[in-house]
């Protein structure tokens, strides 16, 4: 295989995994190009390798960049920007944890502990369980932010590896 056709087949699967993690197909996309690229690439060899408009382009990347998975490069001499991957997987996945935990995981805690602590009026039996469906949710919630926050602070990628190897 050429490495140019492995590279389309990876954009093309990381782009459709997309939406199963809550973001574009086309920001998955430049990310998986911009992985695949051991050097900065600029705007407009972006636009043509995934073909996507400069808007979109500049929006995903702009994106990208506030996931902390992408960053901007000047080089001397050229007045274009480059931008480069972080390729480090361990860094990756540490960035999207703390990216979704304030995004998706933040908000729902903060509705649950507002259900927990309200006085809900209704038939005394279905408050009842809907607030121990609440109490319940939110220990969960709470539980597995803990645990993302952890594996965030892990500043050492090598245990951070270890464990995720003794746990798999």
């Amino acid at each position: 295989m050429k490495l140019e056709d492995g590279k389309n087949q990876f954009i093309q699967a990381w782009g459709s995994l997309a939406s199963q993690w809550g973001i574009s197909k086309s920001m998955a996309q430049i990310h998986a190009l911009l992985l695949s690229s051991p050097a900065g690439l600029s705007a407009d060899e972006i636009m043509e390798q995934v073909q996507l408009s400069r808007g979109n382009v500049n929006t995903n990347v702009r994106e990208l960049i506030n996931w902390r998975l992408v960053r901007k490069e000047t080089v001397l001499g050229e007045r274009k920007e480059f931008f480069v991957a972080d390729h480090d997987v361990y860094s990756i996945a540490q960035h999207i944890m703390e990216e979704r935990r304030r995004r998706e995981i933040e908000p729902v805690r903060l509705l649950l502990n507002q259900l927990k602590n309200a006085k809900i009026e209704g038939n005394a039996e279905e408050v009842k369980h809907f607030q121990g469906i609440i109490s319940d949710l939110s220990d969960f919630v709470s539980q597995m932010e803990n645990l993302m926050n952890l594996a965030t602070k892990i500043n050492n990628n090598n245990y951070l590896k270890k464990m995720i190897k003794a746990i798999s």
